[in-house]
């Protein structure tokens, strides 16, 4: 009775697992969230709205409808087991955005509704490995950003400070303050007009030369450097984690072969192989001690007709019937 139920069960979750991991499947999802996009963006011109309103609802509800047949498909591939499709956060992210704008306290808010609406284009980055690791990769690298924001807003402060001795007086508007002086600084950051403020701290006090070098080669260099070496850290972590969840199966592969397994692996293999062959060996002597009171002609076609012996992934013929001649038989009885 259970196979009979879980039977059309796991053939149509096997089904749906292949339809979502066809690629043109992914190809098709993404295509509907850039028509969404589309659709988005038009609806902020006024004249469009105007002339082709009625066509850019429909098209948002056949988006909305296509969103939700998609996760119908996702769901059912893990039907024998439902919490699997829970388990996975992208899931559960665009469940959340595709039934957030049908509850009935959100669509009444217009705001909040665009807002949902606008989050559906995160949902690109879900269909593909490379929009993925990018995507894992700036969130691997907030931990660091973080100290490094730190890093940064210290150097900010200590340069202020020193602006605001040197010239407070002078440029009252820029570093009148320590608040100004470090919105100034980080206005430098980007190096857009740094050659107008050296020229124009020159004339105030000598230092200034020291004080702008010293102060783009801290900032602008050093701590760009490091932000970009905190965010390719994390994206190359991110990009093994991706190969290593594609080689466990975690996510569709594209349909690629699996991989050949290790030496190790083959290694263990061989070593199971022996201990059993170790293990059956006291039952083929006894075996051949019986047979070897037959017939030495029975005893032959027996054991060429006998059947072979699986073991592992390997198939080994059955040791031959030891046979015992008759006439030393009859002499030891004489």
């Amino acid at each position: 009775m259970t196979r009979t139920v879980r039977g059309p069960l796991h053939r149509f979750a096997a089904r749906c697992q292949a339809l979502v991991g066809a690629s043109w499947f992914n190809l098709a999802s993404f295509a509907v969230v850039i028509v969404n996009a589309v659709a988005l963006g038009l609806e902020t011109y006024g004249v469009v709205v105007a002339i082709v309103g009625t066509a850019l609802r429909a098209v948002e509800y056949a988006c909305l409808t296509l969103f939700v047949l998609e996760l119908l498909v996702r769901l059912g591939a893990h039907a024998p087991a439902p919490g699997g499709f829970f388990r996975d956060r992208w899931n559960v992210f665009d469940l959340m955005i595709v039934a957030a704008p049908l509850l009935p306290g959100v669509r009444e808010n217009v705001t909040l509704l665009r807002l949902l609406r606008l989050a559906r284009i995160v949902r690109a980055f879900r269909l593909f490995p490379s929009l993925r690791v990018i995507l894992v990769g700036i969130r691997r690298s907030l931990p660091g950003l973080a100290s490094f924001l730190l890093v940064t807003a210290l150097l900010l402060y200590g340069y202020a400070m020193l602006g605001w001795m040197l010239f407070g007086t002078a440029y009252p508007e820029e570093y009148g303050s320590v608040g100004q002086a470090m919105l100034t600084l980080f206005l430098l950051l980007s190096l857009d007009g740094i050659t107008d403020t050296l020229q124009a701290g020159r004339e105030v006090t000598g230092w200034a030369v020291l004080y702008y070098v010293s102060y783009m080669v801290a900032a602008c260099y050093l701590l760009t450097n490091l932000l970009v070496g905190l965010v390719l850290t994390a994206l190359q972590e991110a990009h093994q984690d991706e190969q290593v969840a594609a080689q466990r199966g975690d996510r569709p592969t594209g349909g690629h072969a699996e991989e050949e397994p290790s030496v190790r692996e083959q290694l263990a293999r061989v070593q199971a192989i022996i201990a059993d062959l170790e293990r059956r060996l006291p039952d083929q002597e006894l075996i051949g001690t019986v047979a070897g009171r037959v017939d030495a002609g029975s005893a032959a076609s027996a054991a060429d007709a006998a059947p072979a012996v699986e073991v592992g992934t390997l198939v080994l013929p059955k040791p031959p019937v030891q046979r015992r001649s008759r006439t030393r038989g009859r002499r030891r009885r004489r």
